[in-house]
C-alpha cells in the first residue's frame, strides 16, 4: 500500500516521465521503485496498451479518454463525473484505487 510521501515520489517519476514538470518531495529512488509495479500493466508510450492504458500525457486529461483501451464502467462513471487526472487526484487514487473508483480493473 502506498503512502503520501512514498505515492507523491511515484507522481514525481510518473511526471518526470510524461513530461508534466512539477516539482515534488520525496526520494525518487523510492518512486521509481514503487512504479516498477506500475509498469507491470501500463506503459508511457502513446497508444501503447498493456493490461491498464498508456500513461502518455496522463496529467490535467480526463479519466478514461486514451483513444484504444476499453475503460472499466467504473472509470467511465468517473469520467461522466468530471474526473480530470491532476497531482491530487492521481495521489488519492495511487492510496486506494478500489476506494476512490469501486470496481475499478486496477
Amino acid at each position: 500500500m502506498l503512502n503520501c510521501k512514498t505515492g507523491m515520489a511515484a507522481l514525481a517519476l510518473v511526471a518526470v516521465c510524461t513530461g508534466h514538470a512539477v516539482a515534488q518531495e520525496g526520494d525518487w529512488r523510492e518512486g521509481r521503485a514503487v512504479f516498477q509495479k506500475c509498469m507491470a500493466c501500463h506503459s508511457f508510450s502513446e497508444g501503447q496498451h498493456q493490461f491498464g492504458p498508456s500513461l502518455h500525457g496522463i496529467f490535467d486529461r480526463e479519466a478514461g479518454t486514451v483513444p484504444g483501451y476499453a475503460y472499466s464502467a467504473a472509470m467511465q462513471a468517473k469520467l461522466a463525473g468530471g474526473l480530470v487526472w491532476t497531482e491530487e487526484t492521481m495521489d488519492e487514487f495511487l492510496a486506494k484505487p478500489g476506494a476512490f473508483i469501486p470496481k475499478t480493473k486496477m
